[in-house]
């Protein structure tokens, strides 16, 4: 009886654990850069935590994000200069969306 009982309770704690982890919401921040040829790359800032990516005919996205907010920073091609845009809230399985960013030469 002693073991069901142990079994019952750890059944019952991993289900918890489950459900908890299947909520998990995530969402994104996606942009494009004018000119499509002037940026070098895109990295996300949070913390002491960067991710970066590559710009695809100016475009880029960042995706599975926890709710939170971010510094996206611009690593730009001369002769034009490196962008920052910080403050960038990410929402709960919401893509936030930067619209067009021109880099300034």
């Amino acid at each position: 009886m002693k073991k069901l009982s142990v079994f019952l309770v750890a059944l019952m704690v991993s289900s918890v654990f489950f459900i908890a982890f299947t909520y998990l919401k995530v969402g994104g921040i996606i942009g494009r850069i004018t000119p499509t040829d002037a940026a070098a790359g895109v990295s996300l800032v949070a913390g002491t935590d960067t991710l970066k990516v590559q710009v695809s005919q100016g475009a880029f996205a960042f995706t599975n994000l926890k709710e939170g907010v971010y510094t996206v920073w611009i690593k730009a091609n001369a002769p034009y200069k490196d962008a920052l845009i910080e403050n960038v809230a990410v929402k709960d399985s919401a893509t936030t969306d930067l619209g067009e960013i021109k880099l300034q030469q």
